[in-house]
């Protein structure tokens, strides 16, 4: 099992070769092990409310909006309301719904001086499955990782 140092070399690398402009990419099942052993470590979770409310939450988690349903138009505050709840010395890990939007937010972060920012790859629901629904093929809910129903 590899270290979390080693976890962060990873999802830096992957970021690397991914080209995307912050610190690391995890896989849901990473991630969590980062935020169980790395105690500063913080979790932000940018799903719409709606989407906390009708599909669930992860425990401890920071909820920021990044975009607002309906019409999932931006949320203008959405920095000032990172750069109040988060620390921008430590590592931050982002989580959407199957991770475009994360990546999005944690590219923001990084832009604004949050040095340590790393995307959820998969999210909280991850891709659709043969019948076309989300949260049993990949992602935070498919790994079994915890989380409740609102």
């Amino acid at each position: 099992m590899e270290t979390i140092a080693e976890l962060l070399e990873i999802a830096q690398q992957r970021a690397q070769a991914m080209g995307l402009p912050y610190k690391g990419a995890l896989l849901p099942i990473e991630a969590y092990r980062i935020l169980q052993e790395h105690t500063q470590a913080q979790l932000v979770d940018v799903r719409s409310y709606a989407e906390l409310d009708w599909v669930g939450r992860i425990p401890g988690a920071a909820e920021i909006e990044l975009r607002s349903y309906p019409g999932m138009q931006p949320n203008p505050a959405f920095l000032d309301q990172l750069a109040g709840q988060a620390d921008k010395s430590l590592p931050v890990l982002f989580i959407c719904r199957s991770g475009a939007r994360s990546s999005q937010a944690a590219a923001m972060a990084n832009e604004i001086g949050f040095t340590d920012c790393y995307n959820i790859l998969e999210g909280f629901e991850g891709d659709k499955d043969e019948q076309g629904h989300r949260g049993t093929a990949s992602g935070w809910k498919a790994a079994g990782l915890p989380w409740v129903q609102s």
